[in-house]
């Protein structure tokens, strides 16, 4: 008698190739010698898909400059974490300081990109990535509010509808917004978007994805052109 094969770990594998697919697709999009910030969850991933031969100094607000790859040891260091505790290596070169002058980094406007993820994205570029309810009691911002304003670029790494299958690019957010106007572009499973003047630009569509299915998993209108 056959039995039933449990999904359960294939899609959590593909869930994890998905993502970083996605990831790498953002890093290639990465510029020699830009200082980085990554936010938590699926950002994180980006140290890991840059090539040796580049040179991308990765900072993490609790105070790192040259952040490595994630470690490949069982048993990394406990001391050596980045902004979401999770382990991390450091590169030839890099420093580490106290976390009020890693804020003056960014408020001073010295961090090329940040990476970041997100609830939302509407279309006039504001951001929702802390909180989900107005009614929050125990609301964990982090340095998204001061990255949001103060980092060059700020772009997006996220799946492109939430898991209650529900657009993430939208109109406008209907979560309390992390930063006004402040993302420039966005990277999901379908491709590639620029906010510019207002509305969502077609950049690039992941391979097998059309422009209705992008649009019909988007909750603004999306353009290439």
């Amino acid at each position: 008698m056959n039995q039933q094969q449990n999904p359960g770990p294939v899609r959590a594998d593909a869930d994890k190739t998905d993502r970083d697919a996605v990831a790498s697709r953002l890093a290639r999009d990465i510029q020699e010698g830009w200082y980085v910030n990554l936010g938590v969850g699926m950002p994180t991933r980006v140290s890991n898909m840059i090539e040796d031969d580049r040179e991308v100094v990765f900072h993490s607000e609790n105070g790192i400059l040259g952040m490595g790859p994630a470690p490949v040891s069982e048993a990394p260091d406990p001391w050596l974490v980045n902004a979401s505790k999770k382990a991390v290596t450091l590169v030839p070169g890099a420093s580490l300081f106290h976390h009020g002058d890693s804020f003056a980094m960014i408020r001073g406007g010295h961090i090329d990109l940040c990476v970041l993820g997100a609830f939302e994205v509407a279309q006039n570029g504001d951001l929702a990535n802390w909180t989900t309810s107005s009614d929050e009691l125990l609301p964990a911002v982090g340095g998204a509010m001061d990255l949001g304003v103060g980092a060059k670029r700020v772009w997006i790494l996220m799946q492109h509808m939430s898991r209650d299958g529900e657009p993430k690019l939208v109109e406008r957010c209907k979560y309390p917004l992390t930063a006004p106007g402040a993302v420039d572009r966005v990277y999901t499973e379908l491709g590639v978007f620029e906010i510019v003047d207002g509305r969502f630009k077609v950049l690039e569509l992941a391979d097998g994805v059309t422009l209705d299915k992008a649009q019909a998993a988007t909750g603004a209108p999306l353009y290439t052109a």
